[in-house]
């Protein structure tokens, strides 16, 4: 019994690190989505909106990846 309780770790581990660049992807896209959604709202044609809630979709999905991997690590 106590052989197989590494191996069940060992797997929750890999599928964390597969939902990673689900979670990222989703994230992302959901902050340029509504970035665009706001440009095409107020009629903005240089998307400042768009590039804007991109980035800070991209540093909160990069933040949460960080926080994952450090807590496998523990």
């Amino acid at each position: 019994m106590s052989s197989n309780r590494p191996d069940r770790n060992n797997r929750t581990k890999w599928i964390a690190l597969i939902n990673i660049p689900i979670q990222m992807g989703i994230i992302i896209f959901l902050f340029g989505w509504f970035g665009n959604w706001l440009d095409e709202k107020y009629g903005n044609t240089s998307n400042p909106n768009t590039m804007l809630f991109t980035l800070i979709g991209v540093a909160i999905a990069l933040y949460n990846v960080i926080r994952q991997v450090n807590q496998l690590n523990k």
